[in-house]
């Protein structure tokens, strides 16, 4: 008897998957413990083996789709058995799950997506689809259009860049999932729109597109004239200053398309330098951001000579300041407004408070001077800090904690999240297990996350699940300053400059080297007494490193 496979819950907090890749093929035997296929999950790529034996009869998600948990994976039986009655069941079952929800909810189900238009009033024709604002992180709730790499009216291939999409932690380049041409576009470049809203349009030519977002929206078919009239309505005037527009913004000097980050397109318009006459150094000709720091403009024509009467020197007259008072609104980042959120919520939420203390850095010097002598070795003060901090919170369990309200998780695993400077903000790669790596693997996995993070690279699963959290300010010459929790972290340590400075040793004055660092710690979690024992820990795993290579 034929087997049915749902997509599998994977993580407490999965809600669906994407199929990665799959490892056997309609057709294929299978037996009981075989994997059939890697998902990937809201944290991790994992792999899933089958529970059955048989044979593969039917894949219902394809290679790069998601799907929500439960819903039809696959279907495992005896070679040459009806399916039917199995894979009528499922279509069922999803058009009455879908009549309940947004019909934007499933990008993939045409079918269904046409049943919930009818039942909302309207019919959307076959061939036709709505390619809703993906979330592209677990903590997205809207999206930014940074660029559109297609147009309206551009033949569209599956696989094929549509637009980059600016989420609250980077931004991505999103993939059309079908084939067709670009009817509409629903959010222009530079605006922002709610996950699920309508982002564009794809199907054959001719569609009316307003009878399709009439349908969508649950508006029936009383606006099936609207397209007519307003395409009659439209300036000629309009229309061809529309085109001109779209072609000055995405063509160069000799016609072909413009490719450019969002950053170095804000930087030339900005500055007022015309994209068409940069050459990009990025891939497959990318114009980046150092390609407009470098751009020169070609050289003016000379000036006039001055005349003689010009030459002469002027009067002096009495300096009197002038100029024009200015002002500019520069659009927030969905990056910004989600730092500008989450720190909000930390600092009202979570009752801060702040630990202190001075650290002798002499041996730690000297012990970075040997390590970094040795061949292919690089060790930084930061990656003293992570290590140190990563053991001192394996003996302060209670510093490693989240609050929950009713309940105090206590985290059993060490994962130091490492704040990163970039150009709009802040983010937080994390290094996972940080206890049992060495300081020369926490300074490659540091260098390696910070490049990704500064070039907008970081995956989602690369900023989560941190534990405790370090930032250091030392590099800038900040010789003490206070951060804001990171949530759930329950702590966060802030790393100032090393200062050369008179101290008192054995008595004497002499010259030393110490630094000072701050602990910020959530009193709902870390008493004052706990947060100054872990202190003290770290204070003798800085002051004495050879303890941390023990």
């Amino acid at each position: 008897m034929a087997e049915v496979i749902n997509m599998p819950r994977l993580s407490d907090t999965m809600e669906e998957g994407v199929v990665a890749k799959w490892l056997k093929k309609v057709g294929d035997k299978v037996e009981e413990g075989d994997i059939l296929a890697e998902i990937e999950t809201d944290k991790a790529t994992m792999e899933f083996e089958s529970f059955y034996s048989g044979t593969l009869l039917h894949i219902g998600i394809q290679e790069g789709d998601g799907a929500p948990v439960d819903t039809l994976l696959a279907i495992i039986g005896e070679e040459g058995e009806d399916i039917s009655g199995l894979l009528n069941g499922e279509k069922s079952t999803s058009a009455e799950t879908q009549d309940s929800a947004s019909p934007q909810d499933d990008q993939e189900d045409t079918a269904a997506q046409a049943d919930n238009s009818e039942a909302a009033g309207g019919e959307i024709p076959e061939g036709v689809e709505i390619v809703t604002m993906p979330r592209l992180s677990d903590t997205m709730e809207e999206g930014t259009v940074a660029s559109w790499i297609k147009k309206q009216g551009d033949k569209v291939e599956e696989g094929d860049i549509l637009a980059e999409i600016e989420t609250d932690k980077a931004t991505m380049e999103f993939e059309s999932f079908y084939s067709g041409t670009l009817l509409h576009i629903g959010i222009q470049e530079g605006e922002s729109a709610p996950v699920d809203a309508v982002l564009a349009i794809i199907g054959p030519e001719g569609t009316d597109v307003d009878a399709v977002l009439a349908a969508a929206s649950g508006g029936g078919a009383k606006k099936e004239k609207t397209a007519e009239k307003e395409t009659a309505g439209k300036s000629p005037e309009k229309e061809e200053a529309k085109d001109t527009s779209g072609e000055k913004s995405q063509s160069t000097l000799d016609g072909g398309r413009i490719f450019a980050s969002p950053l170095a397109k804000k930087m030339a318009e900005d500055k007022g330098i015309d994209l068409s006459r940069v050459k990009g150094s990025g891939e497959n000709g990318r114009i980046v951001k150092k390609d407009i720091e470098g751009y020169k403009e070609e050289a003016a024509p000379a000036a006039a000579p001055a005349s003689k009467e010009q030459a002469a020197p002027a009067q002096a007259m009495p300096f009197v300041p002038a100029g024009e008072e200015s002002t500019e609104e520069v659009k927030n980042s969905q990056m910004r407004k989600t730092i500008a959120k989450r720190l909000g919520e930390s600092k009202f939420t979570a009752p801060h408070y702040y630990l202190t203390i001075e650290v002798d850095m002499d041996n730690a010097i000297a012990s970075r001077g040997q390590i970094n002598a040795l061949p292919d070795t690089k060790v930084s003060f930061n990656d003293m800090v992570v290590k140190a901090c990563a053991m001192a919170l394996k003996k302060h369990p209670q510093v490693n904690t989240s609050w929950k309200g009713d309940v105090t998780v206590y985290n059993h695993h060490v994962h130091v999240g490492v704040a990163v400077a970039v150009e709009e903000g802040l983010v937080v790669p994390v290094l996972r297990f940080t206890d049992q790596m060495t300081l020369t693997q926490i300074g490659g996995q540091v260098k390696e996350l910070a490049g990704k993070a500064r070039n907008k690279k970081l995956t989602p699963q690369e900023m989560e699940g941190s534990t405790f959290t370090v930032s250091n300010l030392g590099m800038f010459g900040i010789q003490e300053f206070t951060s804001i929790i990171n949530q759930p972290n329950s702590a966060i340590l802030s790393v100032g400059a090393i200062v050369q400075k008179p101290v008192v040793k054995e008595g004497q004055i002499a010259v030393g080297n110490t630094m000072k660092i701050t602990l910020a710690c959530d009193h709902r979690t870390v008493d004052g007494a706990t947060g100054a024992q872990f202190l003290q820990t770290l204070q003798h795993y800085l002051e004495n490193p050879v303890t941390m290579l023990a």
